[in-house]
């Protein structure tokens, strides 16, 4: 461990600690579900679900349209297929494109991933990888001293872009090597104990006499092993991390990595529209699942998952591979989605650039002069979104506001305490709307499967919930209505938290300052006011 200072130690150590968060893990049964408690009644920041729902008996809902723009959706689950959008104008399994839009057999989505020989992208590299890919083949070779105008501005451009691509690079390695160590350390922690004790397993109780042994070494490696088990930390989960860091060189990082071919599609062109097969699932839909149970996981077949909102249609749109998503198809599932009656978008992704934003601008520009809502995860990489870009954003290239029904939305935790803003949430006041539950939310996976798991892209889909709840309860409602009421209904906590942040790990700063809003979202407020509305109509 010598070659690593005490400030790398402990930045490694926040990095572990928020990639066990991001992987997920099952929580206990007594917290599943949390989201959707009330905090006076039941002492946790959620939502108020059952309390809205009790305002709601009387009413009946009609089916709202949400789109998810993801990695794909498990049809299979059975918490979800019976609530997938069904194209009404598509024969399903017939070959042919019945409705004449470009798509064969999008009965319930389409996959802007994949070819028509029905092969998939699931690894892709980071946007910064792609551009730093581009530029250096570009300038790497020509003398850039008496550069002017726009490639002047390029270049500039291209040294921020190559300085953040070799930061990463750099500490993707220091990673890999210290989880490595901390692999090899606690191995041999592992293995001395149980040598010692004669025993397969390790467990508290056969550890804590350890911790006054005679023996120094025995003493000192119990100690070491028996806090870190007490903070969470399992040898299963560093190794888990070390391959996420290793995969993540191989492809996000790799400038040579290149899963485009797989669509043989043009990138930068937007006009080259008509690609993709209808394959909604793809080979790693996890992440959509999870998204989609949230919103709308069947809330009366006993499973232990359900969804906020109990009368919806899932579109799947499938545009987000291991890796960021591309600009192009950013724009074309919009533009699908508004074009086949989606009021709802809920965009689990994000990235930090955005080079061919003029795509997704127009896109979104359409989307507004139709009246859908945009709901977006703020990211999870305890970033200032007003100092940091995260796109995609309401905010076009000339700083001109392209649509006022936009939510952007950041992660909240459990308890109302100094954690309660998420320590991986991205956060701003200036753009972050608000913030949502988004640790250990409990949902649906693979295989009909549940688990828990935390993000931005869990917060998201609560706010997209509550936007489906009242659109579907009050039609009546605009949707430019229905946003106000999500962010005018806020739980308000006047308390200072733990600020989300790389560089300032004990710094507190009052949670309403962390966006716009300054609360976390509350379903019954939000029916009461959408009632209130409602009447005055």
């Amino acid at each position: 461990m010598s070659n690593f200072t005490h400030d790398k130690m402990t930045k490694m150590m926040k990095k572990l600690m928020l990639i066990t968060l991001m992987i997920g893990s099952i929580c206990s049964f007594g917290q599943q579900n949390w989201h959707f408690q009330d905090y006076t009644d039941d002492g946790y920041a959620g939502i108020s679900l059952h309390k809205a729902y009790t305002l709601l008996k009387d009413r009946k809902p009609k089916p709202v349209i949400v789109a998810i723009l993801d990695s794909g959706v498990d049809t299979t689950n059975e918490d979800i297929k019976h609530f997938l959008w069904q194209n009404p104008n598509e024969i399903p399994a017939n070959g042919k494109d019945d409705d004449h839009n470009g798509f064969i057999d999008d009965v319930h989505g389409w996959n802007f991933l994949g070819n028509a020989k029905g092969q998939n992208i699931d690894a892709e590299s980071l946007e910064v990888t792609r551009m730093y890919s581009r530029m250096f083949k570009k300038f790497n070779n020509i003398d850039t001293l008496h550069l002017k105008g726009n490639d002047k501005k390029e270049f500039d451009l291209y040294i921020r872009i190559r300085n953040d691509y070799q930061n990463r690079v750099k500490e993707a390695n220091e990673e890999l090597t210290y989880y490595t160590i901390v692999i090899k350390n606690v191995t041999r922690m592992e293995n001395a104990l149980k040598q010692y004790l004669h025993t397969d397993t390790l467990t508290e109780s056969k550890l804590k006499p350890l911790l006054t042994c005679q023996n120094d070494t025995i003493k000192t490696f119990a100690s070491r092993y028996y806090q870190s088990k007490k903070a969470g930390y399992e040898l299963a989960q560093i190794k888990n991390a070390a391959l996420v860091t290793e995969k993540k060189l191989k492809t996000e990082l790799n400038p040579d990595f290149d899963a485009r071919y797989i669509v043989g599609d043009n990138p930068f062109n937007i006009n080259d529209s008509i690609y993709g097969n209808n394959d909604i699932m793809g080979p790693s839909c996890n992440h959509g699942t999870f998204t989609a149970g949230i919103i709308a996981a069947d809330r009366h077949n006993g499973n232990n998952a359900f969804g906020i909102a109990d009368c919806v249609q899932i579109m799947i749109l499938r545009i987000v591979p291991g890796g960021d998503e591309r600009d192009k198809d950013v724009a074309n599932a919009i533009k699908y989605a508004v074009n086949n009656g989606a009021k709802i978008l809920n965009m689990s992704f994000g990235k930090q650039y955005s080079p061919e934003k003029n795509m997704v601008d127009d896109a979104i520009t359409y989307a507004e002069s139709k009246g859908v809502i945009f709901i977006h995860a703020a990211g999870n990489e305890s970033n200032n979104n007003d100092k940091i870009p995260h796109f995609p954003s309401p905010v076009g290239i000339n700083n001109k506001l392209l649509t006022k029904r936009w939510i952007d939305v950041g992660a909240s935790g459990i308890k109302v305490d100094e954690n309660l803003a998420a320590p991986f949430s991205n956060y701003g006041k200036k753009t972050v709307d608000v913030f949502a539950p988004g640790v250990k939310i409990f949902s649906t996976g693979l295989h009909n499967s549940f688990r828990a798991s935390n993000g931005t892209s869990a917060s998201c889909p609560v706010v997209t919930g509550i936007a489906a709840l009242l659109m579907s309860y009050f039609p009546e409602l605009t949707s430019s209505e229905i946003r106000n009421i999500i962010l005018s209904s806020v739980n308000i906590y006047k308390i200072r938290v733990l600020l989300p942040s790389k560089s300032e790990y004990n710094k507190r700063i009052p949670f309403t300052k962390l966006s716009k809003t300054g609360g976390i979202v509350n379903a019954e407020k939000a029916v009461k006011m959408a009632i209130s509305l409602s009447k005055k109509r």
